[in-house]
Formats: C-alpha cells, structure tokens, sequence
C-alpha cells in the first residue's frame, strides 16, 4: 500500500506539479469534446503505468492510454487483475488553476476493486483504502459518521451533465427536499473525500469512467458508506460506456432515503 502511495506522489512530483499554473502554450490539447488533456496527464500516466508494472507486472488501463486505444479497457474484465491509472483527475480544475484535483490509482482482481490511493497535491494528503480492510488519511484509520437523518439538513451534488433534458428536469423537481445541493467539485479524487470526511453526504453521478470512480468508491464504503447502482447493485469498475447512474451515500440509510427522493425508488 505504502509502495503504490509513494509512485503516485513522485509521479505528480515529476510530472504535474511543476506544471501547475505553469502550463505553456501547446501543452494543453483537446481530446474529445469538451474534455482536455495535459502533458501532465500524459507523462505521469506513462511514469506511473510504468513503475506500477514493475511492482506487479499486470495490466495498466491508464485513462489516456484508453483513450488512445479503447480495447485496453476490455483488461479490467478479461484479466485476472489490472492496475486501473488516472493521472489527473480534475484535468479541467488543473488547467484552470484551480487546486481540486488529484492523482489516483486502483487494483482491480476479478472485476471488484480491491485496493484504491487517491492523491491530493494540493494539501499533500493521500486517500487508500483496502478491500475488507478499511480506509485511511495519512495513516489515519476513517469512519464515516452516519448522516443528519432529516433531509432537509443533508448535504450533496447531483452531477446531470449527461442526462437528457427530460431527467434532468425531474431531478431539479426533486432535489429541493434537501438542506444544500451543489455542483460538486468537478474532480472525482476531491469529492469521495468530502463524503467520507462529512463534507457531503451524497453524491449522485451518471456518467462513470472507472478511472474516475474505482479509487473512491472503496474508499467510501470502506468507511461505512454505499457506492452503489440505482437498483442497488455495488459499484464495480467496468469498461467506458456504462451509463447507468451511480449514487454514493454516507451510509446506508442516506442511500435508501436519497435514492427514493431523487429516483424515485
């Protein structure tokens, strides 16, 4: 655990630290659509892809290396076992200057996340968690406190850039239930944390990239919380093209509640 923590700090060290706010013209690219992506990105991903191999010499579905060539994902089903990379998280935040975003990776072993880091450079902190085993900051063991149980006092961020106008609509309808309802923080390695730290109590998301969402999602339920489908299913990192929602709760009583309000079920 410690090994993986320290690859992903010097990597950020060597390649996107120095970078930040300092990104020179050409240096920035887009990628797809309204999504960007860094020489940052790229060079730590090839430095982490590569002393990750050296360490357990698996697969690495790096999220620009997917990028690139798609049918690497296909690893984190096909194999036994894949390092699963994302070198800024928070790329848009990073290009802009702002301090939300973080350098992650996981372990996946027959298709369920088994170990997850996410590091924050900004405030030097490192997120890991380890499955069946718990979750910790800096070495601090976290539990995650359960939430207000009024819902007019809970806190969270429903992502619906990727819903059509119609689910979109609906959701706004339902949300006013709650205490506060942001954004987010537009960087997946920022918001996990927040929950498992009491700084939010729910999060739903739509959009899934495994790179994204593979680290936090053992990190919160590895200290008590739920990472899971709308129909209840636990969250398991696959391929690029499931679209099928994901809600992440404090606890389990937060996700039933949450769920019913903002789902409808």
């Amino acid at each position: 655990m410690d090994k993986v923590a320290e690859i992903l700090a010097e990597a950020s060290a060597e390649a996107v630290e120095p970078r930040f706010r300092a990104l020179a013209a050409g240096e920035v690219m887009e990628k797809a659509p309204g999504e960007v992506v860094t020489v940052a990105d790229r060079e730590a991903e090839a430095i982490i892809a590569r002393r990750l191999h050296e360490l357990l010499p698996i697969p690495v579905v790096g999220e620009e290396a997917v990028a690139a060539d798609p049918s690497l994902a296909l690893a984190l089903r096909d194999e036994p076992a894949a390092w699963l990379v994302d070198p800024v998280d928070g790329t848009a935040n990073f290009v802009a200057g702002r301090p939300e975003y973080a350098v992650m990776c996981s372990l996946v072993r027959s298709g369920r996340t088994v170990a997850s880091w996410i590091w924050q450079p900004a405030t030097a902190t490192t997120y890991c968690a380890e499955l069946g085993s718990g979750a910790w900051r800096d070495g601090v063991r976290l539990t995650r406190p359960p939430a207000p149980q009024d819902v007019a006092k809970l806190r969270g961020s429903v992502k619906s850039r990727y819903l059509d106008a119609e689910h979109r609509r609906r959701l706004q309808d339902n949300i006013a239930s709650f205490g506060e309802i942001s954004p987010g923080r537009h960087a997946a390695g920022i918001e996990y944390p927040d929950v498992v730290e009491g700084r939010c109590d729910f999060i739903l998301y739509w959009r899934t990239l495994p790179w994204d969402h593979a680290p936090g999602s053992l990190l919160v339920t590895e200290a008590g919380g739920v990472s899971a489908r709308p129909d209840g299913s636990p969250y398991r990192p696959e391929a690029p093209g499931c679209e099928d929602g994901l809600l992440v709760a404090s606890d389990p009583e937060t996700w039933e509640l949450t769920r019913s309000i903002l789902l409808g079920g």
